[in-house]
C-alpha cells in the first residue's frame, strides 16, 4: 500500500528567531523560510525541539506553524511538531495542524512521564485521531526517557496514518530493526552522525537541524547516497561533515550552535529563550572555523575535485 506521504529528502526543523526582548521575530523567520526553499530542502518542520518548543506556549507554537505553512505556500510540505508533556496540548497542536492545512505531524513521546509502551501507544493514537494527517513518529529516548519499542510500534503501526519515524536513539541496532521488521514505516535519519548508515539501510530522508544553515551540503549528501547510490562520494561528504557533527551532538549546546550557524549566513536567529544561553566568543570562533572548512570541502567534492 502506498503511504499517504512519501518521506524523501532533507527536512529542516526550523529554528525560532527571537528578538532581544524574547518575542518571535517573524520577519527573520520569513527570510529563513525563503532561504531554505531556495536552497532546495524538501520539507520544513515547525515546532520541533530545535525550534525551542519547550519554551513556547501552545498558542505561540500554533502561530509559528501557521506562519510557516502560509509562507511555504505549498512549495514545500510542512510538518507540525506536536510534542508536549500534556496530552491535551498535543491534541490541540494536532487539531491546529489539520485546520491550518499542514501536510503531516511529528509525534513524540511525552517527556518526563515515562509511560509504558501501551500507554505511549494510546497517547499517540489519540493525537493521531485529532490530526487525521500523516504521522511521523519521533523516537528520542535520550530526551523523553523511554523508547518507542516493539510493543509500541506493533500497536501504532495499525493506523494507516503512521507513515514514518524519525529515529534519534543513536542505537544503530534500531536502524536494523526498523529496516527489517517494520518496512511499512518509512525510516528517517534523526541522528546526524549516523546519516550514512541510515541511507545505507534504505532511509530516503534526513531530518537535520544543521540544514538550517548548511542546506546545500546536507542536500548533497542525500543526493549522493539516496538518489545516486554513490556511497563513495557520500563517505567523502560525511567525512567532511563529521567535525560539525561532533560540535553539534557532543558539545551540549546543540540549539545554540544551530542558531549561531544561521547567524553566520547573514540571517537573524537571535538569542535562545531561558534556560539556554548563547555561545561564548571562543565557541563561536570554533564553530565558524568548522563551518568554513566543511563548506570548502563539500564544494570541492561536489565539483569533482
Amino acid at each position: 500500500m502506498t503511504p499517504r506521504m512519501v518521506l524523501e529528502g532533507i527536512y529542516t526543523p526550523v529554528i525560532t528567531p527571537f528578538g532581544a526582548d524574547g518575542s518571535i521575530d517573524f520577519d527573520a523567520l520569513a527570510d529563513l523560510v525563503e532561504r531554505l526553499v531556495a536552497a532546495g530542502v524538501h520539507g520544513l518542520i515547525s515546532g520541533g525541539s530545535t525550534g525551542e518548543n519547550y519554551a513556547e506556549t501552545v498558542e505561540e507554537r500554533l502561530e509559528l506553524a501557521r506562519f510557516i505553512t502560509e509562507r511555504a505556500d505549498s512549495r514545500l510540505p510542512v510538518i507540525v511538531g506536536t510534542g508536549a508533556m500534556r496530552t491535551p496540548d498535543s491534541v490541540a497542536l494536532a487539531q491546529g495542524a489539520r485546520e491550518m492545512g499542514a501536510d503531516a505531524i511529528l509525534l513524540g513521546t511525552p517527556p518526563y512521564s515515562v509511560p509504558t509502551e501501551a500507554e505511549n501507544a494510546a497517547n499517540a493514537l489519540e493525537i493521531d485521531r485529532a490530526a487525521d494527517l500523516p504521522v511521523i513518529l519521533y523516537n528520542y529516548p535520550g530526551r523523553m526517557g523511554v523508547s518507542m519499542g516493539r510493543e509500541f510500534l506493533d500497536i501504532v503501526s495499525q493506523s494507516p496514518n503512521v507513515i514514518g519515524i524519525k529515529e534519534s536513539s543513536g542505537d544503530v541496532n534500531r536502524i536494523h530493526t526498523l529496516a527489517c521488521d517494520y518496512p511499512q514505516i518509512q525510516m528517517s535519519c534523526g541522528m546526524d552522525d549516523q546519516a550514512l548508515e541510515f541511507f545505507a539501510w534504505g532511509a530516503r530522508s534526513w531530518i537535520c537541524a544543521g540544514s538550517n544553515f548548511l542546506p546545500e551540503e546536507h542536500v548533497a549528501l542525500y543526493e549522493a547516497c539516496a538518489v545516486r547510490g554513490d556511497f563513495a562520494t557520500g563517505r567523502r561528504i560525511m567525512t567532511a561533515m563529521m567535525p560539525l557533527m561532533g560540535v553539534l551532538e557532543q558539545g551540549g549546546k546543540f540549539i545554540q550552535c544551530v542558531k549561531h550557524g544561521v547567524e553566520t549566513t547573514g540571517l537573524r536567529a537571535g538569542p535562545m529563550r531561558p534556560p539556554l544561553q548563547g555561545l561564548n566568543d571562543g565557541e563561536k570562533v570554533e564553530l565558524e572555523a568548522v563551518i568554513a572548512t566543511l563548506k570548502t570541502a563539500v564544494q570541492a567534492i561536489v565539483e569533482g575535485k
